[in-house]
């Protein structure tokens, strides 16, 4: 099959678009197919999240056969081409089931160095956040704006999001608590629209851990573009997952780091 001439960013939109038409027609009716993905704890899963990330697969055969493919649902394809795009179809399934709009369908074309363009969309409110080198932006109900994050010079004047204590283990949430303390604001179980509202200028820190790649590639890729900072807790790369700090500038980000390093 010959590839496309579409931009990536097209391809990304277009996957995103499908996503959008999978996900919206089973968003808060009564029988989502939820499954509980492990045997000791809850990690649901619906026909939503199977359906859209299958939509999106068929988007990349068709435009980007030679790219691998890392998704949540089904797993990872190998590619010839050495980029992958990393799928979530829904981050954030315990607030789809639930009807809060925190949700959204992560997308992330990365290569060996991690996320170089990536999209967080919110198919219910219509929002859609893109990140790459060559722009930081979001559409949504009121047209599209850039994205820049804010400059907020420290942490007593800091808003904190987190998804804790839904993940991340006692000791990390104990991280998370330190810095917390230090905040003029904290809210909670936000998913990935938390990394969105950073990008978007509106909120200063995500911190969170027990995170998988398809979690933070996409976040990782708006958030640089905007102007923001994502690494470990360690202040090393954090496009594998696990424990991330999100911060809307350095100075946030080494004021912060400085607390969760010791944890």
């Amino acid at each position: 099959m010959q590839e496309t001439t579409l931009s990536d960013l097209e391809v990304a939109e277009e996957m995103a678009d499908a996503a959008r038409a999978a996900i919206l027609p089973v968003f808060r009716q009564a029988n989502l197919g939820t499954s509980n993905k492990l045997t000791d704890g809850f990690d649901p899963v619906t026909v939503a999240d199977r359906s859209a990330e299958q939509a999106m697969r068929e988007v990349l055969a068709k435009h980007c056969p030679g790219d691998g493919i890392f998704g949540e649902e089904f797993g990872q394809t190998q590619g010839s081409s050495g980029r992958t795009w990393v799928l979530d179809p829904i981050d954030g399934t315990r607030g789809f089931i639930s009807g809060t709009p925190t949700w959204g369908v992560l997308i992330a074309l990365s290569n060996q160095d991690g996320p170089i363009m990536g999209i967080i969309d919110q198919p219910y409110i219509g929002e859609r956040f893109v990140g790459s080198a060559d722009t930081a932006h979001v559409t949504g109900p009121t047209g599209t704006m850039a994205l820049k994050t804010r400059s907020t010079p420290s942490l007593d004047q800091a808003f904190l999001f987190t998804t804790f204590p839904e993940v991340g283990t006692l000791e990390e949430r104990t991280g998370f608590e330190a810095v917390a303390q230090h905040v003029k604001l904290t809210r909670y179980g936000m998913d990935c629209y938390a990394y969105a509202l950073l990008a978007a200028g509106q909120i200063d820190l995500v911190i969170e851990a027990g995170l998988n790649a398809y979690d933070i590639q996409a976040p990782i890729a708006v958030i640089e573009a905007a102007g923001g900072i994502v690494t470990d807790w360690q202040g090393g790369p954090a496009h594998q997952g696990g424990r991330v700090l999100a911060a809307a500038n350095a100075d946030l980000h080494a004021a912060a780091l400085e607390i969760l390093s010791t944890h």
